[in-house]
């Protein structure tokens, strides 16, 4: 019985160590450079706030923001065919990523209004504005 036991236990426990050895070798070399440029996209960005400044030939575009103006560059047809709709003063969302400092307009939407014809934007700060007083 025990030269039984042996016959399958020696194999067996040596494919064990074998199958552990073989998951921790090193990774193709391809799998490195996939990584690599995941982490080099750029991560996208939102902002909604009222539009002050917009010259759709050019493709840029300026948003007024929670006190602080933002300057776009919009790049892609559908951005600069977006900023042809857009008036001064429109509440506009804009998706971007910051390349080498710049800011690149991805998509331009006309923020959406709640029934009483606010932004979504300015009714979430209202409600924060009262939350911040009941305190």
């Amino acid at each position: 019985m025990k030269s039984f036991l042996r016959l399958f236990l020696v194999p067996l426990i040596s494919l064990t160590f074998a199958g552990v050895s073989f998951a921790q070798g090193a990774p193709p070399a391809g799998s490195e450079k996939k990584m690599e440029k995941k982490s080099e996209a750029p991560k996208t960005s939102r902002v909604t706030g009222e539009a002050t400044a917009v010259d759709a030939k050019a493709g840029t575009l300026t948003v007024k923001a929670k006190d602080k103006e933002m300057s776009f560059t919009a790049e892609g047809k559908s951005a600069k065919g977006a900023l042809e709709k857009i008036k001064v003063g429109d509440q506009v969302r804009v998706s971007y990523t910051d390349k080498d400092g710049k800011l690149i307009a991805r998509s331009v939407s006309a923020a959406k209004t709640t029934k009483a014809g606010e932004t979504k934007a300015k009714s979430a700060m209202k409600k924060e504005e009262t939350k911040g007083g009941m305190k």
